[in-house]
């Protein structure tokens, strides 16, 4: 059983201020000595990298789509072990949900999993006591949510505060703080850079935090916010672990070296990626697309994740010398596993801009963004899957492809035309996924960059036993938005592309 202090940063909706209070809540933490976590429900890499550069420890997902409810709580332990104080940032708004399912991969399913209690930030530049009856709403809406107080966020006067606590005092419902209009800066990078500025360890981003902690640790009540945090009871689920159903027969002697695309800061993909690799047999090396020139010494296998944006192909394209060394890594058999920008970085050319050339296509910008969960099969074995495994990712970039798949693609899925790449050991879509899910993805890996591992061409390999999917069955058809304009073979949820502009 666990038992690390933890509460849940949520509000009504996105544009409340959650990001920079969670951000804020943990710098002052931290800025105290305790040791934190920080923690985001949902797929999204930026806000992620903030939280864990807030805490000093790595920030995490938790994304009951990508890996399956049942390993929320497992994960969370693992997580936050050692921690004294551990915040978790919702998405969206407190009862939404990117797929529009919430009782499945919602802020406040993971709550409920997590028996975490609920810290809902309000903006209420513009409420009076409707506060109090918006408040009690989502206090009743759901008795397995236990939401434990309320920050006021860009309060007008000290007239408008005393009126917004006699409200919520009239409904017995704590305020922890209040932020005036302005004491929240707007300090954080343009979430276009993603989680660059943290992987780099900008003095942005560093500043960014050191002035969320001062704002926040000035104006809320941290010694009643971690008490809240401090009645979460224990957990009964056992941590997971990285080596969790490894036969120790099955590490390797010999380790290979893989790189993985990253900064010093943080890495481009989940951090459980680069724990499973490590526990497989693997010595993982980071290595930064945009700075470094080489790869890493002895390098056996690369893997870029989805946490890098498109705004950095130009950076990409100019890195010549790194872009010729992941060429030659490709045609010498090695493997190769790319998802997001990964996949454009790949082809010949991004927007005109030269890529690697590994794969025989090219890449332009579109117009619209694409984004959602895809309940993916592998059509053929590559060394990320065996044929016919299927499991949950998820796609966030408005690049198109052309052709949208090869000979032999990644993936199918219902609905849509096969996408991404097979080719000797490259694995290439713009689908990322959370290893967590199917940790027998990283022991594959292993397994292909060790010396003498067959470089057949994959429609003549073997199946081997299929991962398991870790979510829930895929949404029906209704529940998928048309096609956008800019490519006719892409579905679109809209309301997460909006929702993770909008954070």
């Amino acid at each position: 059983m666990s038992s690390q202090p933890r509460l849940v940063v949520s509000a009504p909706s996105s544009g409340h201020g959650k990001t920079a209070i969670a951000v804020g809540l943990l710098a002052a933490a931290a800025g105290r000595g305790v040791p934190a976590a920080g923690f985001k429900v949902g797929p999204d890499h930026t806000d992620a990298a903030y939280l864990g550069l807030a805490a000093g420890r790595p920030g995490r997902n938790l994304d009951p789509r990508l890996v399956g409810s049942q390993r929320i709580a497992p994960l969370f332990a693992h997580g936050a072990a050692g921690s004294h104080f551990a915040v978790v940032e919702g998405a969206m708004g407190l009862f939404d949900s990117l797929t529009g399912q919430p009782e499945i991969d919602g802020t406040a399913a993971v709550a409920a999993a997590l028996r975490a209690p609920v810290l809902l930030v309000v903006d209420v530049a513009a409420m009076g006591h409707s506060l109090a009856a918006l408040v009690h709403g989502f206090r009743m809406f759901d008795e397995m949510v236990h939401l434990g107080g309320v920050i006021l966020n860009r309060v007008a006067s000290p007239r408008h505060e005393e009126m917004l606590r006699t409200a919520l005092d009239d409904i017995g419902m704590p305020v922890l703080g209040a932020l005036r209009r302005g004491d929240l800066p707007a300090v954080l990078p343009a979430r276009a850079q993603g989680p660059v500025p943290v992987a780099h360890r900008t003095v942005e981003a560093v500043r960014a935090v050191r002035r969320l902690g001062e704002a926040v640790g000035s104006a809320l009540d941290l010694d009643r916010i971690m008490a809240l945090a401090n009645t979460a009871p224990a957990l009964p689920s056992p941590a997971w672990s990285p080596a969790d159903g490894l036969d120790p027969a099955e590490i390797p002697v010999q380790r290979p070296v893989i790189a993985l695309a990253g900064g010093p800061g943080a890495p481009y993909t989940y951090v459980e990626t680069a724990e499973l690799l490590t526990a497989a047999g693997a010595d993982v090396v980071v290595v930064d697309p945009l700075r470094d020139e080489a790869l890493p010494p002895g390098t056996r296998a690369l893997m870029i994740g989805a946490g890098l944006p498109e705004g950095y192909a130009e950076e990409l394209s100019a890195n010549r010398r790194l872009c010729a060394a992941v060429a030659q890594l490709a045609h010498e058999g090695a493997p190769i596993v790319a998802e997001g920008i990964g996949l454009p970085w790949l082809t010949r050319d991004f927007d005109g801009r030269p890529m690697c050339g590994v794969l025989d296509a090219t890449a332009t910008t579109g117009t619209q963004t694409v984004a959602g969960y895809r309940e993916a099969t592998a059509p053929s074995t590559s060394p990320l899957a065996p044929a016919g495994a299927r499991i949950t990712g998820y796609k966030q970039h408005r690049a198109i492809v052309a052709p949208r798949a090869g000979q032999i693609p990644a993936w199918t899925w219902s609905g849509g035309n096969p996408e991404g790449f097979v080719w000797r050991q490259v694995h290439a879509s713009q689908l990322g996924l959370h290893w967590a899910g199917a940790p027998e993805i990283a022991r594959r890996l292993v397994a292909a960059a060790l010396p003498g591992h067959p470089q057949q061409p994959p429609a003549a390999q073997a199946p081997t036993v299929p991962i398991t999917p870790p979510a829930p069955s895929p949404l029906p058809a209704q529940q998928q938005s048309p096609p956008p304009t800019g490519d006719p073979n892409e579905a679109t949820l809209s309301l997460s592309a909006v929702d993770l502009q909008n954070q």
